[in-house]
Parts: C-alpha cells; structure tokens; sequence
C-alpha cells in the first residue's frame, strides 16, 4: 500500500480518536516513541498495535534506546544499559571486550524492543567528540576517535540487527564538534572540509552500508555556510551520498528542534528538497504535524525502495539468545573494566 514519507510522534500512552484520524489519513511510514509514551510492557505493546491499526499497515515503530542519558525504557520494567562511553573505556583497555560489549548491549537491547514491537532504534551514535564541544553529545559517543567510534558503532549496529532491530546511524555527517545543542539552537561548524573528512565523516563512510540514517542539524560552514545539513542539497548530495557513499533511507533529525528555521511545512519541504527520504517530527502536537503532513508526498521511487531494503534486512536476521546468560555475560564485561557505577 501507499505510504507516507513520514515518522510521527503521539501525545501519550494511547491513541484518542484525533490521533487515530489523524494518522488514518496520514499513513505515515512509521512512529517514534518518547519516555511520555511508556508505562508497562503490556500498554507499549497495545500502543503499538494501535498505532499499526490507525495507519493502516504495518509501520515501523521507532525508539530512542542508546542506554545512559537517552534511554526510553527504563528501570523497573526494563534493564538499564550504560551509555556508548563506557563501551569505549572498555575498548580502549581490551579491543574484543570492548566490540563483545557493544555488540551485545545491543543485542539485548533489541530482544527489549521486539518484545514490544518496535523495529528500529535509533542507535549507533557514529559522532566523534571534540574538547570544547557541547556535551549534548558527551557521553553518548562511544570515544574519542573516529576509528574506535566505527568499530564500536559496528558492533552495536549488528547487534540490533541480530536481534531483528534496525540501526539507525546518527546524526550523519557529524555531530560531535556542534558548540551548542540542536535542540535549541542552531550549530555551526568552521572545521576545513579536509578535518571534517579525516574525522567527523570517517565512521559514516565505514558504516555506509548500513540501511538508514538521521541527519544532524548542523551547519558545516566549509560546505554549505548558509543552511544546515538536513536542508542542505550540498551536504546530502556531496557528503552523504557523495563522498561518505550512504545509499540507504536518510531521515531528518526531528523538525521541531529549534535549529530549523521557518515554519513546519517549509521545515518539511526544504528536507525532502534537499534530498532526505523521510521527515522526522516528534512532539506528537497535532497541529504541527497537520502542518508536516500536508507538505509530506507518498514515499516512492527510490526512497521506496530503500526503505523496503531495509525491511529486508531485518527480516533476515533475528538469531536465538539466551537472555539471562548474555545479560549476566554484559555486566562482567563492564564490572571488569569498571564500567558498572554509570548514570
């Protein structure tokens, strides 16, 4: 069926009856999920179904699960996993600890997430740090340069995928030098366009082959000085699909951070202008996604078939995992390493 080129956010625990009109009309490809959303196992689950129903097929559910500071689900009805650093520290003392680690926090995390129907989060976190940097990425990343940030990225990128989860690289091409937070705020960067390749680029275009992208609602002055990259036909079209080589679904960063400029549906116009597949708005208010909505064309063409790749893709890899064992295998990784007193 047709389809949308959209991710929407909802109010609350359960749809009402203007959500569900609402996204009956809409058919967006797919939801996202916020800690306002969650309360037990068994109201996500219904959550979930519902919104399936009120969009007519069967949509992708999305979540924010990185562990640490961004973690959805929470204590006392879900584990707590630690943040991409501590992965780091670990790696930094022993490589196969570290990757094993990765890997597997990953890994359970998506056993969290299929249980209740959610089929990708938006993990790994590919942006590497620079000293004097907001720390709206800190922690978050999972070190300090950009090849042990690939290959811890990896890792978790096929953990979600062996438990049937999509990964969703972020905030491509790079977030980790923004002197201020997006959300609030609009970051430009001055590196050369030669830093930015030998460092910020580099663990996207290591991770290209992965099936889907969020953009980062940065500016890279070096490139494009005047917009930032998720409105930037230069930044999509030379960096992303260019010289980084990503040809999978590219979704913006959420259009209500106040990094973007103009109204909703210009917001939505000039992402998918400048050549992203999927529009991600995330607050669940009705009015700024009727706004989003009617600026939002069916998704087609390639975008289409890149988003049905990576439905594939995740079909093919649900593997068995004994959870109790690799949980308790999780935390000896981190308590030998000291990586158990996080957050």
């Amino acid at each position: 069926m047709s389809v949308s080129a959209a991710v929407f956010g909802c109010a609350g625990i359960a749809l009402d009856d203007a959500e569900r009109a609402f996204f009956r009309a809409a058919q967006p490809w797919g939801f996202i999920l916020f800690a306002r959303n969650i309360d037990t196992r068994d109201q996500v689950r219904r959550l979930t179904a519902s919104l399936r129903d009120a969009a007519g097929h069967e949509a992708q559910i999305l979540i924010d699960q990185e562990g640490g500071r961004v973690q959805r689900l929470r204590p006392p009805q879900w584990h707590r996993y630690p943040p991409g650093r501590a992965y780091g520290t670990v790696h930094s003392a022993d490589t196969e600890s570290g990757i094993e680690a990765a890997r597997l926090g990953a890994r359970l995390i998506a056993e969290d997430l299929r249980d209740l129907g959610i089929t990708i989060d938006c993990l790994p976190v590919l942006d590497v740090p620079v000293p004097g940097a907001h720390d709206v990425i800190g922690d978050r990343a999972y070190a300090q340069t950009p090849d042990d940030v690939a290959a811890l990225g990896r890792a978790a990128a096929d953990g979600l995928l062996a438990g049937g989860v999509l990964p969703v690289m972020k905030h491509i091409p790079g977030h980790g030098r923004a002197g201020v937070d997006s959300h609030k705020s609009l970051p430009v960067v001055s590196a050369a366009r030669r830093e930015l390749e030998e460092t910020d680029f580099r663990p996207f275009r290591a991770l290209r082959d992965l099936p889907l992208a969020m953009t980062a609602h940065v500016v890279y002055a070096a490139i494009d000085p005047d917009v930032p990259a998720t409105t930037s036909k230069k930044v999509i079209g030379e960096i992303v699909r260019g010289h980084i080589g990503f040809d999978g679904l590219l979704m913006s960063d959420d259009l209500s951070m106040e990094a973007l400029a103009g109204d909703l549906g210009a917001r939505a116009r000039a992402s998918l202008a400048a050549g992203c597949d999927v529009v991600l708005h995330c607050n669940g208010r009705m009015a700024e996604m009727e706004a989003v909505a009617g600026e939002v064309p069916l998704l087609a063409g390639i975008a289409r078939t890149r988003a049905e790749s990576a439905e594939a893709m995740r079909l093919r890899r649900a593997e068995a995992l004994d959870l109790a064992e690799n949980h308790a295998r999780l935390a000896e990784i981190l308590a030998d390493y000291g990586q158990d007193r996080w957050g």
